[in-house]
C-alpha cells in the first residue's frame, strides 16, 4: 500500500535549535518530515446506497467530520435520499453500484476505482462492504493509497464464495470490527494482526434517543392501559424463541411472586414472524397467572417514546443479536438495563465485573437463567429515587461518549489520521 521514502541529511546535534536563542545551529535537518494530518487529504467512501438507513447516515457523518478537518469527502455508491444532504454541506457523490457479485461490475469498479486513485489524488478509500472491499483491493494494487474497510455485525457464512469475497474486508490497511466480540471472530478465521484492528460500534441517534425527546409517554401508557403508579420492564426486540421473552415471562412470575405486584411487563416487537412462538409466551404467561400484567404491544413504531415509558429495559437474548442496538438506545435515553452474556450485549453497557458496583448502568445477567434475570430487573427497580437518576445520568454520559454519531465519526477520522500519519 502506500509508501513513503524521504531522506534526510545528518544533524550535528539532536537538538535542532540553540538554547540560547532558538535559532537553527548550523548543520541542523530542517527537513524533518511532519506526520499529514487530514488538512488537505482526499478520502473516498465506497457505501451500497446514500438510503435512510443507519449504515448511510454514519457514512454521511464521516464526511461531514472530513470536511471540517480540511479534507475532501467523497462518497460513491448508490443513489439514495441522503445524497442531497451530502451535498449541502459540501461533500461529493459519485453514482457507483458497488454492492453486487456481479463479476463483471466488480471488474468495471475496479478500472473506475483505478481511474479516480490517479485522477482525483485520493489517499484514503473507506469500503464498507464486501464486495466494494474485492473492487478496491484491485485498484489500489501498487497504487500510493491506503485501504480501510468496515466489517459488518456478523461474519458471512462459511460458504466458499461468501468467504471468498468476505475475505476482502479482512486485507485493509486498517479494519475496523463493530464490536470486540466480532473482532475475535476476525482474528480467528481471518488471522488478521490483532493491532491492525480498531473496534468502534455502531452509532446510535442520540439526538432521537433522548430524555429531552420524551414528551409522548402518558400517551404510550394509555394505549397500552397502564394505570399511572405502575412500573414498566420493556422487553423490545422481534417476538422470537432467540430474543428471549419466555425467560422474560418465566422472570416475571418470580418477580410477581416475589412482591413486585404493581409491574406491567411490555413486550414491543413485531410478533408476526412467528405466530406460534407468540401464542407460546401468551399460553404461559396465563400458565404462571401474570397475563393480566402482561402487554404484547406488537412493533412500536414510537421506540424512544417507549423506552421513556420503561422504567428498566431487559434484553434478555439467548443468541447473539446482530447489533446490541437495543440496550445501547435504552441507555441513550437515560434507563438502566438488563442484559445477557452473549455477543455484543455485555460491551454495550458498564457494569460489574467491567466497572464497579456503583458505576453501573446496567446488569449482566447468563442467557436463559430466570433467577437471575428477576433478581437483576428487581434491584433495578428498588433502586430510589437518587440512585435511580444517578444511573440514568450514567448511562446516557455512556451513551453519547459510545454510540453518538459525533463520537463514531470522530473515531474513524483518527483512524484515517494514524494512516496518514505513516506518509511522512
Amino acid at each position: 500500500m502506500r509508501t513513503s521514502a524521504k531522506s534526510a541529511r545528518t544533524v550535528e546535534t539532536d537538538d535542532p535549535l540553540s538554547p540560547q536563542d532558538g535559532a537553527p545551529r548550523k548543520g541542523a535537518n530542517l527537513n524533518i518530515p511532519k506526520p499529514r494530518s487530514l488538512a488537505g487529504a482526499t478520502v473516498l467512501q465506497l457505501v451500497p446506497a446514500l438510503r435512510d438507513d443507519p449504515a448511510s447516515h454514519a457514512a454521511i457523518d464521516i464526511a461531514l467530520t472530513l470536511l471540517q478537518s480540511g479534507a475532501r469527502a467523497i462518497i460513491a455508491g448508490e443513489g439514495g435520499p441522503l445524497v442531497g444532504e451530502l451535498l449541502a454541506f459540501g461533500g461529493e457523490w459519485l453514482p457507483m453500484a458497488n454492492d453486487t457479485i456481479n463479476p463483471l461490475r466488480i471488474r468495471a469498479n475496479t478500472g473506475k476505482l483505478a481511474h479516480l486513485i490517479a485522477s482525483e489524488r485520493i489517499d484514503i478509500i473507506h469500503a464498507q462492504s464486501a464486495t466494494a472491499a474485492w473492487s478496491a483491493i484491485r485498484a489500489t494494487r501498487r497504487m500510493p493509497v491506503f485501504l480501510v474497510t468496515s466489517f459488518p455485525d456478523q461474519l458471512p457464512q462459511k460458504s466458499w464464495p461468501t468467504r471468498l469475497i468476505g475475505g476482502a474486508l479482512a486485507r485493509g490497511d486498517r479494519v475496523i470490527a463493530p464490536s470486540t466480540f466480532v473482532s475475535r471472530a476476525m482474528i480467528e478465521r481471518y488471522k488478521i494482526a490483532p493491532e491492525r484492528i480498531t473496534v468502534i460500534p455502531r452509532a446510535v441517534d442520540t439526538a432521537k434517543f433522548s430524555p429531552a425527546a420524551a414528551d409522548r409517554v402518558a400517551e404510550l401508557r394509555r394505549i397500552w392501559g397502564i394505570l399511572p403508579q405502575m412500573r414498566v420492564v420493556l422487553t423490545p426486540g422481534r417476538i422470537a424463541p432467540w430474543n428471549g421473552q419466555m425467560t422474560m415471562i418465566d422472570a416475571a412470575r418470580l418477580m410477581v411472586t416475589n412482591g413486585e405486584r404493581n409491574t406491567v411487563f411490555v413486550f414491543a416487537g413485531d410478533d408476526r414472524v412467528d405466530p406460534s412462538y407468540t401464542r407460546a409466551l401468551r399460553r404461559r404467561a396465563r400458565m404462571h397467572s401474570v397475563d393480566t400484567l402482561c402487554r404484547f404491544v406488537g412493533h412500536c413504531p414510537d421506540m424512544p417514546g417507549a423506552l421513556a415509558a420503561a422504567d428498566v429495559v431487559v434484553v434478555p437474548a439467548l443468541e447473539p443479536p446482530l447489533t446490541g442496538r437495543a440496550a445501547a438506545e435504552a441507555q441513550a435515553m437515560g434507563r438502566p438495563v438488563v442484559v445477557t452474556t452473549v455477543g455484543v450485549l455485555p460491551e454495550n453497557m458498564l457494569g460489574p465485573p467491567r466497572m464497579p458496583d456503583d458505576l453501573r448502568t446496567g446488569w449482566l445477567v447468563r442467557p436463559g437463567n430466570v433467577a437471575d434475570l428477576a433478581r437483576a430487573a428487581s434491584q433495578a427497580l428498588s433502586l430510589n429515587t437518587i440512585a435511580y437518576e444517578a444511573l440514568g445520568a450514567r448511562a446516557r454520559q455512556f451513551a453519547e461518549f459510545m454510540f453518538s454519531p459525533q463520537s463514531v465519526a470522530q473515531a474513524i477520522r483518527g483512524v484515517y489520521t494514524s494512516l496518514l500519519a505513516r506518509d511522512a
